[in-house]
C-alpha cells in the first residue's frame, strides 16, 4: 500500500527551542492515526508543518510519492490536507456560512457574493453532521461545542484526502462525539487518512488503528493499537502506569462543610440530598447531561433550581443564587468555581499569569478598597503548582492547556478557598499535567479543603475521588465509595435508575 503522506526526519526550532527533532511519520489511506504525547511533545508543531502553518528546518514531506512543501495553510488545503486546529479559528463577527467559505466565496454572474449558494451548501454540510443550525447565524451566538462542530464541518466539506483533527472533541458531549466518530469512520472507509490528536484514551481506542507517540519533540515509536492497552500507552507516553497517576486517598474525612438537602433541579425532578466534608474529593458521575452541571452551576447562580436548602460551613445559602453576583458571593463564603471552559469563562487570556491569579484575592476584598500587590503570593503559587511560564508577566493565553488550568486553580488556592466546585478538571490537558493537577487537588483536600467535581472521564473520578454520587434524570440515584467503584458499577447505577 502506497503511503498518502511520508514525513521523514522533520525538525523545527523556535529560537533556541528544538520543538521537533528528526521525527518521521507515515499516513496510510483508509486509516485513522492517533498522534499522542504530553503538552509540548511536538504534536501540534508537527501537524502545523504538514498543514503549511510552519515550514520545517530539516527533513522532507512526500505526498503520493512526490515531494511537497507548503508556504501557507491555503496551499496545503489545495493539495488535499484539511486541518481542524485545537485553537478555534472561526471569526465570531461572521456568519457560519461566511466562515465556511472565507476566502473562496462563490459569486453570481454579476460578480457579487452568492449568499444563496453559500447558505445552501453550508446547510447541507452541517446536515451531514446532524446539525440544524441556521447558516446565517453569527458564530458569536454559538456555544463552544457548536463552534467546534462548525470547524469540523468546514474541514470535512473540503475535498481533501488527509484530515488533521487536533483535539476535536474537547468541547463535545458523548452523543456529539459519536456523531463525529461516525463521520471519521466514513472518511476512513472512503480511503482518506485521518490524524487524530486527543488526550482521551477511550476515543483513541474506539476510533484509531495506529498510534504514534512523541515526547520532548522526539519520536518514541509507532504501534498498532491492537497491540496496546490504555496502561501500556500511558507508560509509553510518560513512563508511568495508569494507577500511578492518582495520589493516595486519605483514610478519614473531617467535619461536614457543604450540605444540600431536598434539592430539586426542576419541577419534574425528584428531590435529593448530598454532603461533602473537609478532606474529601466527591464526584458527580453519570451519563452526559443528566443534571450534574445544572446542580453545580445552581450553587454559583448560573442556573436557577426549583428548590432546596444549601448550607456552607454552617450558614444557609439563599436560593436561587443571584446570576450577576453569585460567583462573587460564593467566593466571599470561601467557595471557588472552576468552569469547564477555562478560555471563555475562567481566564483572562490577554492578561498576565499574575493578574489571573491575583484577581481571586481582589475578589474577596471589599468594593472600592485599595488594590494590594500580591507578587510574593503569586510567585509562591506558581512555584508550588509548577506552572511552566516565562515568569508571572507571561500572558496566560500563551501557556499550554495544562498550565492554564493550573493558573485557574491557583487563583482559588491563593485566595485560601475552603471548597472548590470543579467542572472537568483536566479537559484538554495531557497525561503528565493531569497527574500534577490530581496531586494539587488531593493536597488541597489533605489540608482541610473540600472538592466537588464532575467529569466525563469515569476513570478520572474513580481514581481521584473518595466518594461518588451517580446522577440520573436530575437527581442522585446512587452513592458509592470510589475506591471500590468500577466503570460498570457507575454505568449500571445510571442505567438502572
Amino acid at each position: 500500500m502506497v503511503n498518502l503522506i511520508e514525513m521523514s526526519n522533520i525538525s523545527k526550532s523556535f529560537g533556541g527551542n528544538l520543538a521537533v527533532d528528526r521525527v518521521s511519520l507515515e499516513l496510510l489511506p483508509g486509516s485513522v492515526h492517533a498522534l499522542m504525547g504530553e503538552n509540548g511533545a511536538g504534536k501540534s508543531t508537527l501537524m502545523k508543518i504538514l498543514a503549511g502553518v510552519h515550514q520545517p528546518d530539516g527533513g522532507s514531506i512526500r505526498k503520493d510519492g512526490l515531494e511537497i512543501a507548503f508556504a501557507s495553510p491555503g496551499e496545503a488545503l489545495e493539495s488535499g490536507i484539511s486541518t481542524v486546529f485545537q485553537e478555534l479559528s472561526l471569526l465570531a463577527n461572521l456568519t457560519i456560512a461566511e466562515n465556511m467559505f472565507l476566502g473562496r466565496e462563490p459569486v453570481t454572474r454579476f460578480g457579487t457574493v452568492d449568499y444563496r449558494k453559500m447558505n445552501a451548501e453550508t446547510r447541507k454540510a452541517l446536515g451531514e453532521l446532524g446539525l440544524t443550525l441556521d447558516p446565517e447565524t453569527l458564530v458569536s451566538e454559538l456555544s463552544i461545542a457548536e463552534r467546534q462542530f462548525v470547524e469540523i464541518a468546514h474541514g470535512i466539506k473540503a475535498d481533501a484526502s488527509i484530515f488533521i483533527l487536533d483535539e476535536p472533541t474537547a468541547a463535545l458531549n458523548a452523543a456529539d462525539v459519536e456523531v463525529l466518530n461516525r463521520h471519521i469512520r466514513r472518511l476512513r472507509d472512503e480511503g482518506k487518512a485521518v490524524v487524530y490528536i486527543s488526550h482521551r484514551m477511550d476515543e483513541i481506542f474506539a476510533i484509531c488503528d495506529t498510534v504514534t507517540v512523541l515526547k520532548d519533540g522526539t519520536l518514541i515509536g509507532t504501534r498498532p493499537l491492537s497491540e496496546m492497552t490504555p496502561a501500556s500507552l500511558i507508560a509509553m507516553m510518560v513512563g508511568r502506569e495508569l494507577q500511578d497517576l492518582f495520589p493516595p486517598r486519605e483514610k478519614a474525612a473531617g467535619d461536614e462543610i457543604l450540605s444540600v438537602e431536598n434539592f430539586r433541579i426542576d419541577t419534574a425532578s425528584k428531590a435529593f440530598s448530598l454532603h461533602v466534608s473537609k478532606g474529601e474529593i466527591v464526584a458527580l458521575a453519570g451519563l452526559e447531561g443528566q443534571g450534574q452541571q445544572k446542580f453545580l452551576r445552581a450553587l454559583v447562580g448560573q442556573f436557577q433550581p426549583f428548590g432546596g436548602t444549601v448550607t456552607i460551613k454552617g450558614k444557609g445559602l439563599s436560593l436561587p443564587v443571584g446570576h450577576e453576583g453569585g460567583i462573587r458571593q460564593l467566593q466571599a463564603a470561601g467557595v471557588g468555581f472552576v468552569p469547564e471552559d477555562r478560555k471563555e469563562e475562567g481566564l483572562f487570556l490577554g492578561l498576565p499569569v499574575e493578574h489571573n491569579i491575583a484577581i481571586g484575592l481582589h475578589a474577596r476584598a471589599r468594593e472600592l478598597s485599595v488594590a494590594k500587590g500580591h507578587r510574593n503570593t503569586v510567585a509562591d503559587v506558581m512555584a508550588s503548582m509548577n506552572v511552566k511560564a516565562d515568569g508571572p508577566s507571561a500572558i496566560v493565553g500563551s501557556l499550554s492547556g495544562g498550565n492554564q488550568q493550573k493558573v485557574l486553580l491557583g487563583r482559588y488556592l491563593a485566595a485560601n478557598m475552603d471548597i472548590l466546585l470543579i467542572e472537568e478538571p483536566t479537559r484538554g490537558v495531557d497525561i503528565g499535567a493531569k497527574s500534577e493537577i490530581y496531586g494539587l487537588l488531593r493536597d488541597f483536600a489533605n489540608k482541610g479543603g473540600a472538592v466537588l467535581v464532575l467529569s466525563r472521564e469515569t476513570i478520572e473520578l474513580i481514581g481521584l475521588c473518595d466518594r461518588i454520587y451517580v446522577i440520573h434524570d436530575n437527581t442522585v440515584v446512587s452513592e458509592m465509595p470510589a475506591a471500590s467503584a468500577t466503570e460498570h458499577d457507575i454505568l449500571d447505577a445510571a442505567l438502572s435508575a
